[in-house]
């Protein structure tokens, strides 16, 4: 997956933006207002920061090299992915997963508006 991909994967999804608050090279994906990817589309290694269930998190990072505990985050919510070291539809279902959990945080007046968008 490229970068272009990565970053059009994170903006497919409703009511996803994303924005620079921490510096110009960062870019931090978010839905009203929540984090749910962060990444430096011209690092290499390609990383990104994704949110994740913890059982799961544990699960991956014993399944996947390419899995780490999140770089800067709070290790047990979110992973670190090489991007480049995984299946892209491994990464499409993290990325996912990581929109999905964060949705799911939202109240349920904002997940209502963004089932209607």
């Amino acid at each position: 997956m490229t970068p272009q991909e990565l970053r059009a994967l994170c903006l497919s999804f409703n009511a996803a933006v994303e924005e620079f608050p921490f510096n110009p090279d960062t870019s931090v994906f978010k839905v009203l207002g929540k984090l749910f990817a962060l990444t430096n589309l011209d690092a290499r290694p390609l990383t990104v920061n994704l949110k994740c269930d913890p059982e799961d998190a544990v699960r991956l990072r014993a399944e996947h090299d390419a899995v780490a505990p999140g770089w800067h985050m709070n290790k047990r919510h979110w992973n670190t992915v090489t991007v480049g070291e995984l299946p892209d539809r491994i990464v499409r279902e993290l990325v996912e997963d990581s929109y999905d959990l964060v949705v799911a945080g939202l109240p349920r007046a904002e997940r209502l508006r963004l089932d209607r968008g």
